[in-house]
């Protein structure tokens, strides 16, 4: 096989989807994949998978699996993992479902302009976890966001504009919430929605209040997943747990997103009244 330049493919990477909590998330596929890979790489700072240990990951694939930093793959360009798969078949483990992180995007484009064969195992992925989990349908979502920690007590105002965007056309948003591997931080639904207020407090535009209709969901793809939906005032204090956590903004309401954001989210039956 010829890859998209006309180079004779040298070796390949297959990049696995390792699911949302644990080892248990990767596909069949997937663990055949790695059984059969001459080198296994993990990347673990684009997610949180709370339940997952490389030990006990290595002990169900049978083998030894390297686990790459962010430097690894942004700085260096994945230089090793390109060697690898030069030489054979090489496989990097990804949360969730793999190339929804930008950086993959990048390693799989460089690889095949090296020569290097390139598939995809998909895994599950928290952009449709979150909507099985809350009921919302998902063709009435928007532009997805990530709200990111405050920088010097700053909060950015892209998540907010992105928010506002999406509730003018009717649109739901899902607010993917800050990780910072290398520092073990992960954004809980208060400080995402703090930040916002914060904003808020400096655009006026009445996007992102006491009183709008929120749902956060933490620890999707676990056995003791948390959903839970209100208003912001009351979803400030509510106690998800441990992360991850994830917030969606719902726009226009369908009579069945309603009942079931009630039924499955435990939210106020007062939002029945923004059924469009």
């Amino acid at each position: 096989m010829v890859s998209c330049d006309g180079v004779e493919p040298l070796g390949e990477l297959v990049f696995v989807g390792l699911g949302l909590h644990d080892a248990m998330g990767i596909s069949l596929r997937g663990l055949e994949e790695t059984r059969e890979a001459d080198a296994v790489f993990i990347e673990l700072y684009t997610s949180l998978m709370p339940g997952l240990s490389v030990l006990e990951l290595e002990k169900l694939v049978g083998r030894g699996v390297f686990v790459v930093s962010r430097r690894d793959l942004e700085e260096e360009g994945g230089r090793m993992i390109l060697e690898e798969a030069k030489e054979g078949k090489a496989v990097l483990l990804v949360p969730g479902d793999p190339l929804i992180a930008t950086t993959h995007v990048d390693l799989r484009v460089r690889a095949e302009k090296q020569g290097i064969k390139t598939r995809l195992i998909h895994g599950a992925s928290i952009v449709s976890a979150v909507v099985g989990l809350c009921g919302l349908q998902n063709y009435k979502f928007g532009r997805s966001v990530t709200i990111p920690f405050s920088e010097e007590g700053f909060a950015s105002e892209t998540p907010y504009q992105v928010i506002l965007e999406n509730k003018v056309m009717g649109l739901h948003t899902l607010c993917f919430q800050d990780i910072r591997a290398e520092e073990s931080r992960c954004m809980t639904v208060r400080e995402g929605l703090q930040a916002l207020l914060g904003v808020e407090r400096r655009k006026r535009g009445h996007v992102v209040t006491l009183d709008t209709l929120v749902v956060g969901i933490a620890r999707a793809g676990s056995r003791d997943p948390v959903v839970k939906a209100g208003y912001v005032g009351e979803i400030m204090s509510y106690d998800f747990g441990s992360p991850p956590h994830t917030l969606v903004f719902p726009g226009r309401l369908h009579f069945m997103e309603a009942e079931a954001l009630i039924t499955l989210a435990g939210a106020p039956e007062s939002i029945r009244e923004r059924v469009e």
